[in-house]
């Protein structure tokens, strides 16, 4: 097979930033992605309906003309958020889902919840409305070593979570171990899964080996090979619980490339061809287009791309090996592996 062609793919996972460094990556994910999960931790953090409005304005005002693309917004959840807030904004349409960051886990994170218990009125309501809860699935316990935190936080925070709000629709983010795809495998109609392009394709060797290589860092982080190869098999597998989210994640080199480096991959840019590239390997074409396409828009109950897009295989695809932007220069993810296949 050397073309294939699907409906236009979504992203329901991205990071687009704010300011001068949104005008400069938002046109990479406007380019081949019809819509996309736009994730809410700025600083301040998107808390409220207003908020959510005033930032979708500037992500609209960023984007090419006639790009097509739309931004579907997501409330940060905090112990204050107000439900009636939220409520209104997800009813008016101007927000899709809630995310949840615990308190300290990733990126501008420090407004997340530490106490689950203080956020349960909000997710009764949001089970009560039919709002998806975007979910970053790890514990930060000091004792809990960073390569387990995710399989910990199912057992101790979402499973419970999950039993004692019955109805609440769940998406696990950016899963990285087979845990994480078992469950989710197991969890029924109201949980789904997004899984990244670059945990298809790294895993921990790659940061570590050979030196540090901070533009392989991101959280969670990459884990073992076993459960590298889980992730492909879910992506791949056509289950409708499996869906693409790509957390790309933008930092300029300065802030990656330091004593204290920024979690982030940012794969925006090459997303479509890696996939095309992975799910040959796999031989799974015929699958990539329920996985970028087709599973997303099913769980969030929204109607599938009508536009269509075209990839071919040729010679070996370049793409710029960094993005300039107003607040500097940010590396794309190199998958380490020739790719072959071209969107349009």
């Amino acid at each position: 097979m050397d073309s294939i062609t699907l409906r236009r793919p979504d992203d329901w996972h991205l990071h687009l930033r704010d300011g001068a460094m949104l005008a400069g990556i938002a046109p990479e994910s406007a380019r081949h992605f019809g819509r996309a999960i736009i994730m809410p931790n700025l600083v301040p953090p998107v808390v409220t309906g207003a908020q959510a409005q005033a930032y979708r304005d500037r992500i609209t005002a960023a984007l090419p003309a006639d790009s097509g693309f739309t931004p579907l917004m997501t409330l940060y959840l905090t112990e204050e958020s107000d439900p009636a807030d939220i409520i209104a904004a997800h009813q008016s349409g101007l927000v899709t889902a809630v995310k949840l960051y615990p308190a300290g886990a990733t990126t501008n994170s420090t407004s997340g919840v530490r106490d689950f218990d203080k956020v349960r009125p909000v997710l009764e309501a949001m089970a009560e409305h039919g709002i998806p809860l975007c979910v970053h699935g790890e514990v930060v316990d000091s004792d809990v070593d960073i390569f387990d935190r995710e399989a910990v936080f199912i057992d101790r925070v979402l499973d419970p979570i999950r039993r004692r709000t019955p109805g609440l629709r769940v998406i696990m983010e950016h899963i990285t171990t087979r845990q994480g795809v078992d469950y989710a495998r197991a969890g029924g109609d109201d949980l789904g899964a997004t899984i990244t392009t670059h945990h298809l394709v790294i895993n921990r060797n790659a940061i570590l080996v050979g030196g540090i290589k901070p533009h392989y860092y991101c959280l969670p982080v990459a884990k073992r090979e076993e459960h590298r190869l889980a992730l492909r098999a879910a992506a791949t597998s056509g289950d409708a619980s499996f869906f693409l989210g790509t957390d790309s994640a933008p930092h300029t080199d300065p802030l990656k490339e330091n004593a204290c480096g920024c979690a982030g991959c940012f794969t925006a840019t090459n997303t479509m061809s890696i996939l095309a590239e992975v799910f040959e390997q796999e031989n799974a074409l015929d699958r990539l287009e329920a996985f970028a396409s087709l599973n997303g828009p099913a769980f969030y109950r929204l109607p599938a791309n009508e536009t269509r897009v075209t990839l071919t295989k040729g010679d070996p695809v370049s793409y710029p090996a960094k993005i300039d932007t107003g607040d500097g220069p940010v590396t794309v993810f190199d998958p380490m592996m020739p790719l072959h296949w071209r969107v349009g």
